[in-house]
């Protein structure tokens, strides 16, 4: 790792030995090591959560049932937890360009994200593939990690992957800190502002894709208005010794209730929102998965992200294929996996998320198609276990965002 990223030592501020990759998961016997608990786990037992495997952790997938909690969202607020998730710092030593360094790697303007704000983007293969797709923040001057630099969030499943990449491809003098004590708690519904405003009235402040330092019961938060439902709402980051009061609190206001994995994934569904592993993955480029907003303009006039030849030569042809919302004829969904099929009954794309929509009460999905396919109101043939179902090419989302800008 001489030449690349390191991870501080201890004495750097907060920063503490980190940059495990998958493999280091593996313990001295060869053996997988135990599924993981996060700092929430007696929490959610005792609220009744099913509890299953995800990301290597236990984490629930319902209290009281997908449907119910999914529909609570859309109409009041619910609390997830997401400390599963990756929450990375990266800062510099000497005035190093950390903007110029991130930028090596993401196809994102990082150089001009303005402090409190938050940006999606993407990490790249080389040849332009999707390795994660992530949220990168510009941390003012003042918040609870006393650090100047960014914040980021990567997915569960891939953070230490993640972490890997950055060290082997950022410079030296880029320190990063994986923050393995810190929750990630999420409120999402359209009463979610109204909800936690009753405990740090500042954060109806915040708009769409901000972040700022607050203070609840004497304990810093971070917190972002944004989500992974289409809903309004908040990711709070606090001190995994704190979530639990914290969520305690936050399912006492009436408008709250714990929500599981379950209506997380449909409510994202609905929402038209990509899961990495299943709807993106090193296999599809951004402009395949109608990712291209993601692609600043600066940047693709620089032309100097990785697997940008690739990705700029389908933004100007056109991808051969193109990830699309279907609407499912009937009632049962279809599920990933299924094959898409052309008018000889020929495998021509795949299902990649599927499930019936409790907001559209129908099934739904999302699949790669031709792009002879991919125009909304186009009629496709879907194959599952040997059942062909009619499907509709549907303009995403499903359901209107309701993000607060």
């Amino acid at each position: 790792m001489a030449q690349g990223a390191r991870c501080a030592t201890p004495s750097d501020l907060l920063f503490t030995e980190t940059g495990m990759s998958d493999a280091d998961l593996i313990d001295e016997t060869g053996e997988e090591p135990a599924i993981l608990t996060l700092p929430l786990d007696a929490w959610h037992r005792a609220q009744g959560g099913r509890m299953v495997e995800f990301a290597g952790y236990y984490m629930p997938v319902q209290y009281d049932g997908i449907m119910a909690e999914h529909l609570w969202v859309r109409e009041s607020a619910g609390l997830f937890d997401v400390s599963h998730m990756g929450q990375l710092l990266f800062r510099t030593e000497d005035g190093a360009d950390l903007d110029g360094a991130l930028e090596a790697v993401l196809p994102g303007d990082i150089a001009n994200l303005k402090p409190g704000r938050q940006r999606y983007s993407l990490l790249l293969a080389e040849d332009g593939g999707i390795l994660d797709d992530l949220m990168v923040t510009r941390l003012p001057e003042a918040n609870p990690f006393d650090v100047t630099g960014l914040y980021m969030v990567v997915n569960g499943a891939t953070k230490y992957d993640d972490i890997s990449y950055f060290l082997d491809r950022l410079p030296e003098d880029v320190l990063i800190n994986h923050m393995e004590d810190q929750a990630l708690l999420a409120l999402q519904g359209p009463k979610a502002v109204d909800a936690l405003a009753r405990l740090v009235p500042g954060v109806r402040d915040l708009v769409f894709m901000s972040a700022a330092p607050f203070e609840w019961d004497g304990k810093p938060l971070w917190i972002g208005r944004s989500g992974y439902t289409g809903e309004d709402g908040f990711e709070i980051s606090i001190d995994g010794e704190h979530a639990e009061a914290l969520a305690t609190a936050l399912c006492a206001e009436p408008e709250v209730k714990p929500i599981g994995l379950g209506a997380r994934d449909s409510l994202r569904l609905e929402a038209g929102l990509p899961l990495y592993g299943h709807d993106l993955d090193e296999t599809i480029t951004p402009v395949m998965a109608d990712l291209g907003f993601a692609l600043s303009k600066r940047r693709r006039e620089e032309a100097n992200f990785l697997g940008a030849t690739r990705i700029l030569a389908e933004r100007e042809a056109g991808a051969a294929v193109k990830r699309v919302g279907l609407l499912v004829e009937g009632r049962q969904p279809v599920r990933e996996g299924a094959a898409v099929l052309d008018a000889n009954g020929g495998e021509v794309g795949r299902v990649t998320s599927g499930g019936f929509a409790p907001s559209v009460n129908a099934p739904i999905a999302m699949a790669f198609v031709p792009a002879a396919m991919a125009a909304p109101g186009t009629r496709i043939q879907l194959q599952q276990r040997g059942k062909v179902h009619s499907a509709t090419v549907a303009a995403m989302p499903f359901v209107s965002h309701r993000y607060v800008r």
